[in-house]
């Protein structure tokens, strides 16, 4: 079996990976292609309840419980979000509703993503974040509002 891995460690590594790369090109190059890999949501997901609102493009989310943690799935129509999404997946998906509502996201700021985002697309990164934390609290039974 193998060793889950703590929020704070797969930021970590998030940011070991993105000090390989001297510049932006190059890391919006491995953004595009961490996107290429996301799993894709069901068809039946891609609908305005699972919608990301704030996002310039189309974003969709969704994530199930399983034996205590929570996982993620989504997909967008433009690549460099779907990369993004892919990044707030890998770091959140598979941790505990708990974990994930209380997780600070500084390997954002540390990878220097925040910086080289247009303000719509910040506001974007904003709401997925925000939906993802949404549905932590949701399955650990909290009100959402």
């Amino acid at each position: 079996m193998t060793e889950t891995k703590t929020i704070t460690q797969k930021e970590d590594q998030i940011v070991d990976d993105f000090s390989l790369f001297d510049d932006w090109m190059s890391k919006y190059e491995y953004i595009i292609e961490l996107g290429k890999k996301l799993p894709l949501i069901d068809e039946n997901y891609k609908n305005e309840l699972y919608e990301v609102k704030g996002c310039q493009s189309k974003v969709w989310l969704n994530a199930e419980m399983k034996d205590g943690l929570l996982y993620y799935k989504a997909d967008s129509d433009a690549i460099i979000t779907k990369g993004i999404i892919s990044l707030l997946i890998e770091v959140l998906s598979g941790n505990k509703p708990e974990e994930i509502k209380n997780a600070e996201m500084d390997f954002l700021n540390k990878i220097g993503l925040k910086e080289h985002l247009s303000p719509n697309r910040a506001n974007g990164l904003n709401a997925m974040i925000n939906k993802m934390k949404n549905f932590a609290i949701k399955y650990s039974g909290e009100n959402v509002n």
